[in-house]
C-alpha cells in the first residue's frame, strides 16, 4: 500500500488554495494531506488545509527555522514548500532531511542571488540574459538623475524596491498634475516626481529602489520545474496582455528562462518573468517559489504541483511537455470558505471530518475563465 504524502505550505498566498486542490486531485491517485500555517486567521489556505496552525509573530529567521523543524517533526511532514524565511530554511536543508522532510525550494545560493533584484540583474546579464537598463537609487538626487536620463531617451520611468515581491511598492513616475479625471477613476500606480522627491528629502533613512523604464506588454511568466541535477523538467510561459491571458512555448521566452533556472540552481519550482523593452524580451523578475498562478497550467492538461512534489520525494517525473496549450482566458475572483474564528481547528484522525467552514466573499483567490 502506497503511503499518503504530507505537504506543508507556510504563510503562502491565498491563490495557492488551487495549488492544494491540484495536489489532492493528483493523477497518481495518491492520498495527500496538507498542513498550512499563516499569521492571518482569515487566510483561505487555512480553511483549505487538512490541519492548520496560526504562526507565532516576531520570530527571528533562526527562531523560525526552529519552529519549522518542530512543525515538520510533530506533523510528519514529507514535503515542505517554504515561502516565509525561505533563505534561512534552505540553509538548514540537512536538518530538515534528518527530520524526514524534503524541501521543495532552491539552493541557498540561488535564493541569495534573487533576493536582491540588482544582484539578480547583474548575475543573469553575465550569462547572456538581457535585462532592462536600471539604476539603484537611495537618495532624492540619485532618483532625479535616473529619471532624467530615462526621460531624455524617450522612456517613462518607474521604480520598485530592490527586494520585494508581488508588485508591492511599484510606481510609475509622472510630471503631470492630478486632474479630476484621475480622481474619478480607481487609484493607479502613477506618482508625481516632485512628490516622491519631497518624500525622499523628508525621510530619515535612505530607500533602496531600482529605477528603470516602464516595460511594455506582453508580460510572460515562465513556470519552471528543475531537478537537483540542474536539468529542466518543465518550462511553460503564461502570457498576460491586459485582461487576456494565454500560454506559450516560444523559445524567445523559454530559452532565457532555461539559462536562469539551470544556471543558478533554481531547483524545484520557480517563476521567471519577462516584458518587452523595444523589440526584445528582457528579464523583469525571478521568483524562487511557485507562482500564485501556477495552477492555471491545468488548462494545458498538466498538474505541475504534483510533479514538483514527486520530484522533491525523489520520484523523477521526467521531462513534462503539455499535451496542448489551453485557450486564452481571464481571471475573476470568487468566494472561498474561511475557518470559524477559533483556531486551531484540526483533523484528529484520518476518518474525522472537519467542522463546516464559514463561507465568506473573498477576492484574493482567483478562478480562470476562457475568453
Amino acid at each position: 500500500m502506497v503511503s499518503r504524502v504530507r505537504v506543508w505550505l507556510n504563510r503562502t498566498y491565498a491563490e495557492n488554495v488551487f495549488f492544494m486542490d491540484q495536489l489532492r486531485r493528483n493523477p497518481s491517485d495518491r492520498a495527500v494531506e496538507i498542513h498550512a500555517t499563516h499569521a492571518d486567521p482569515d487566510s483561505p489556505v487555512l480553511a483549505a488545509a487538512d490541519t492548520a496552525d496560526l504562526e507565532p509573530e516576531g520570530l527571528s529567521p533562526a527562531g523560525y527555522v526552529e519552529y519549522a523543524l518542530d512543525q515538520c517533526a510533530r506533523r510528519g511532514i514529507d514535503v515542505f514548500v517554504p515561502r516565509l524565511h525561505q533563505a534561512a530554511i534552505v540553509a538548514h536543508r540537512a536538518d530538515f532531511a534528518a527530520a524526514g522532510t524534503a524541501l521543495l525550494a532552491p539552493t541557498p545560493e540561488a535564493v541569495a542571488v534573487f533576493e536582491d533584484k540588482a544582484t539578480a540583474y547583474e548575475a543573469v546579464r553575465s550569462v547572456g540574459v538581457p535585462v532592462p537598463p536600471w539604476w539603484r537609487v537611495r537618495t532624492a538626487d540619485e532618483l532625479r538623475c535616473a529619471v532624467e536620463e530615462l526621460e531624455s531617451s524617450g522612456h517613462k520611468a518607474c521604480f520598485k524596491p530592490a527586494a520585494g515581491a508581488g508588485g508591492v511598492g511599484f510606481r510609475v513616475i509622472t510630471r503631470t498634475s492630478c486632474s479630476l479625471a484621475d480622481l474619478a477613476g480607481f487609484p493607479g500606480p502613477y506618482v508625481r516626481l516632485d512628490s516622491v522627491i519631497e518624500a525622499l528629502t523628508r525621510a530619515e533613512e535612505p530607500v533602496d529602489w531600482l529605477v528603470m523604464p516602464r516595460l511594455d506588454q506582453p508580460e510572460v511568466s515562465v513556470d519552471c520545474l528543475t531537478g537537483t541535477d540542474n536539468r529542466l523538467r518543465l518550462a511553460v510561459g503564461r502570457t498576460k496582455n491586459g485582461r487576456r491571458r494565454g500560454f506559450t512555448l516560444d523559445e524567445r521566452w523559454l530559452e532565457p528562462a532555461r539559462l536562469v533556472a539551470e544556471g543558478f540552481g533554481l531547483h524545484h519550482l520557480s517563476n521567471i518573468q519577462f516584458r518587452m523593452f523595444g523589440d526584445r524580451p528582457v528579464l523583469l523578475d525571478v521568483n524562487t517559489r511557485p507562482a500564485g498562478g501556477l495552477h492555471q497550467l491545468s488548462l494545458c492538461g498538466i498538474n505541475v504541483p504534483w510533479a514538483a512534489v514527486r520530484l522533491a520525494l525523489g520520484e523523477d517525473p521526467g521531462f513534462i511537455e503539455p499535451p496542448f496549450l489551453g485557450p486564452d482566458y481571464t481571471v475573476v475572483s470568487g468566494p472561498r470558505p474561511l475557518l470559524p474564528a477559533a483556531l486551531p481547528r484540526q483533523r484528529v484522525g484520518s476518518a474525522e471530518a472537519l467542522l463546516p467552514a464559514v463561507p465568506m466573499q473573498a477576492a484574493s483567490p482567483a478562478e480562470v475563465l476562457p475568453l
